[in-house]
């Protein structure tokens, strides 16, 4: 009886530790990050549904070289910081320009890489910049971003321009209402609109329209220290790596 019971205590004994294992495994830290689903070379959805570009891939090589776990969430673009700080997802990794009013709500990584705002035209327009921004033309942009705000604060109120802004939920699809004749022009990233240009679409830039040039960072909450220190840490060894230049190639971002 007591071979019995010890055998039994043993086996208890064995399943709580197994147990507690399991535990420790299924609560394992895994950090989200948000991504604007259309925004390529940046980042994007692929036909088979699977998060990929620049910042995916880089921000998948940190977290191995830093030793944690990521996993990439499609999000709506203007809704996506008020989710981070609502602790939805914890990082923002997806093409994310560093200003000053967006550093009171987040903390920003190094910057990473640096972006001119350009006009997207049909391939065979004539229109130069301020023809495209007279009186009545409607211009698209997409909603939340640096360029939507600028324009709006910058040419729209301050400078009294009159041509009309149209919002879009990303860069390709004002892109495609250039192509339809919807609007004459699109403001975006120079990186988007020559990712339009490679594959084929019938457009062009045009030139800048004024703003400065911007510096993309990736961003994670206030209170977030010992994720930003692993983030920017991996982005150094990152940029120092043969495979920062791979994945330039691989984004033609050169």
């Amino acid at each position: 009886m007591k071979t019995r019971r010890l055998g039994s205590l043993v086996l208890v004994l064995a399943c709580l530790v197994f147990g507690l294992a399991g535990v420790g495994v299924a609560e394992e830290k895994v950090y989200t990050n948000g991504i604007d689903a259309n925004f390529p070379p940046f980042a994007f959805v692929d036909k088979t549904g699977k998060p990929d570009g620049f910042d995916v891939a880089s921000l998948d090589w940190i977290a191995k070289e830093m030793g944690f776990k990521v996993k990439h969430q499609p999000m709506d673009w203007d809704g996506i910081i008020p989710s981070l700080n609502a602790k939805k997802i914890d990082i923002i990794a997806s093409g994310m320009s560093i200003t000053e009013a967006r550093k009171k709500e987040v903390n920003f990584s190094i910057p990473y890489w640096q972006i001119t705002q350009v006009l997207v035209a049909k391939a065979d327009s004539k229109l130069t910049p301020e023809a495209a921004m007279s009186q009545g033309n409607k211009i698209g942009v997409q909603r939340g971003t640096t360029e939507a705000k600028w324009i709006e604060e910058n040419l729209i109120k301050q400078k009294g321009m009159k041509f009309e802004l149209v919002y879009y939920d990303s860069a390709p699809l004002a892109v495609e209402d250039v192509l339809n004749g919807r609007i004459v022009a699109a403001a975006m990233d120079d990186a988007p609109a020559r990712d339009a240009v490679k594959k084929g679409k019938a457009v062009k830039i045009i030139g800048t329209f004024g703003m400065p040039a911007e510096d993309f960072g990736y961003a994670v909450r206030k209170d977030d220290t010992e994720l930003l220190k692993k983030i920017n840490e991996g982005l150094k060894k990152l940029m120092a790596s043969p495979y920062w230049t791979e994945l330039k190639k691989k984004y033609e971002l050169e």
